[in-house]
């Protein structure tokens, strides 16, 4: 068909463009340093921190200190009370909301320059795809990406809305026919009033490319299989292509192929209302390729020593493969030296790949074990693996448990199974015993009883759901951290569920 010749012809040409910038990445980066602190040399932020002087990367680096939401909310406050060329020439174009942490809600601004990364790299990701696998008839079929509502709110003249609705307001013209579901169902904010609007919209449609974050889009599936009784591979027999981010997918991927039947192909995305950071572009290789020429600077600091008071930072060229790093950005949206709280991990250095490891804040040290969100993901994937019974996970998330009522701490996983394992307790075993593999810390800690093996509460059928909308975050971007350093999510299930906690 004309639509699918086109789509492989267009795919070929923005391959053939990327090029450029994915075989000479450390050139790429350069010239983005140079263009931010040309950009940025006017504003409020760049008088206050010398920018004239900045002739060097080492230079910035000492000019201006790391800095997270808060460091920037005096700035952000300032735009939001109607300054203009406060972090970045002029007045944002969108203040995208997110949750905060000690602050509230976040307001990150993005402006006339960083927009449009956010959809050409949305854009490469899909063409990419095409030219690297050669399909193109899923141009042919709807698609749907479960997002936020795209109603905008007004900021004393800036327009505020969740980025995934602000995204909505970008797509081309030549898919506004192939978009799912319609304009008034998107702008449904209850999630469950929502998804049932988008099952009934769908549910006779031919789906061919369906996104969104794996938690959300499988409550949708399973809504399609209530409503049909066909599994998602029968109903949609032409969906050929899942695109997917926020989360790692392998604790889905068992109950995926389960819902759908097959496992179509995949696309995993690194956006954020900050920038957007990374997609994967090849089917056989989890690494995601790094985005070195779309209005963001990069730097990295190692994750072990970031706390310490004089923490080394490095330039991509001089990064390291399998390191864990807390990734610094500084944007075309005024994020200068940013901390993302995101920790990532390269995969490959030649195009620069990487994988997200986790958050910084997100992670357990109760006891000085240090464990991250990966190691935790991998370690219930390899027990899953080990099983010979099928298991299949919905949710979970890990908190230390430093004050049981009876013998030694532990680290408490809280899991929603699909069917509880025939042997609990063997399965916890399992998982113990890879995160002592992953974790040299964790396992030094078992060994010398200071922690005893972790604990698994298996959480009620929907428990999870049911939290999420107890606390007003059911639906669109919202997700649970799958670790914590403290029990505020674990204390709250107890709660919510009047869950019997018995020691052993």
């Amino acid at each position: 068909m004309i639509k699918t010749l086109g789509a492989k012809i267009y795919a070929a040409i923005a391959h053939r463009k990327n090029q450029k910038w994915i075989t000479r990445p450390i050139d790429a980066q350069k010239k983005v340093f140079n263009l931010l602190i040309k950009r940025g040399l006017k504003t409020r932020f760049g008088k206050e921190h010398d920018f004239e002087k900045i002739k060097s990367i080492k230079e910035f680096q000492s000019a201006i200190p790391i800095r997270d939401y808060e460091g920037l909310k005096k700035y952000i406050d300032a735009i939001l009370n109607g300054e203009s060329d406060v972090l970045w020439p002029g007045r944002p174009l969108y203040y995208a909301k997110s949750s905060g942490t000690t602050s509230g809600a976040k307001y990150i601004p993005i402006t006339k320059e960083s927009m449009p990364q956010h959809i050409r790299a949305a854009k490469e990701a899909i063409l990419n795809y095409i030219f690297k696998t050669g399909k193109a008839a899923s141009v042919n079929g709807k698609h749907i990406f479960l997002q936020g509502s795209p109603v905008l709110e007004d900021k004393k003249g800036i327009a505020l809305g969740r980025l995934s609705g602000i995204v909505a307001h970008y797509v081309p013209s030549y898919l506004q026919k192939n978009r799912m579901p319609s304009w008034e169902t998107n702008c449904i904010e209850d999630w469950e009033k929502k998804v049932d609007a988008v099952v009934a919209e769908t549910k006779s449609e031919n789906m061919t490319i369906i996104g969104g974050i794996p938690s959300w889009v499988q409550m949708y599936f399973e809504r399609l299989i209530d409503k049909t009784g066909k599994n998602v591979g029968d109903l949609f027999p032409n969906f050929s292509l899942f695109v997917y981010g926020g989360v790692n997918f392998e604790p889905y991927r068992a109950i995926f192929k389960k819902l759908i039947g097959r496992t179509p192909d995949s696309i995993e995305l690194y956006p954020a209302s900050e920038g957007f950071f990374a997609y994967q572009d090849e089917q056989q290789d989890k690494g995601l390729l790094l985005l070195v020429n779309h209005g963001i600077f990069y730097e990295f600091v190692e994750s072990s020593s970031f706390f310490d008071k004089n923490p080394v930072f490095l330039s991509l060229e001089e990064v390291k493969l399998g390191v864990n790093y807390v990734m610094i950005i500084s944007t075309t949206a005024g994020l200068w030296r940013y901390n993302l709280g995101d920790t990532i991990q390269f995969t490959n250095l030649s195009p620069y790949k990487i994988i997200v490891s986790g958050r910084i804040k997100h992670f357990i040290s109760a006891f000085g074990e240090h464990v991250i969100v990966s190691e935790v993901e991998q370690a219930i994937q390899f027990a899953i693996e080990k099983e010979t019974e099928e298991i299949q996970i919905r949710e979970f998330t890990v908190a230390p448990q430093i004050n049981p009522s009876q013998g030694l701490p532990y680290h408490e996983w809280y899991i929603e199974f699909d069917t509880l394992p025939k042997d609990l307790d063997g399965f916890a075993l399992e998982i113990d015993q890879a995160m002592q593999e992953k974790n040299i810390y964790y396992k030094d800690l078992i060994i010398g009883k200071v922690l005893r093996p972790l604990v698994i509460r298996p959480v009620d059928s929907g428990g999870f759901k049911k939290y999420m909308k107890s606390i007003g975050k059911l639906g669109g971007q919202n997700k649970i951290p799958r670790v914590a350093d403290n029990r505020k999510i674990a204390d709250q299930l107890d709660a919510f569920f009047n869950l019997k906690i018995e020691d052993k």
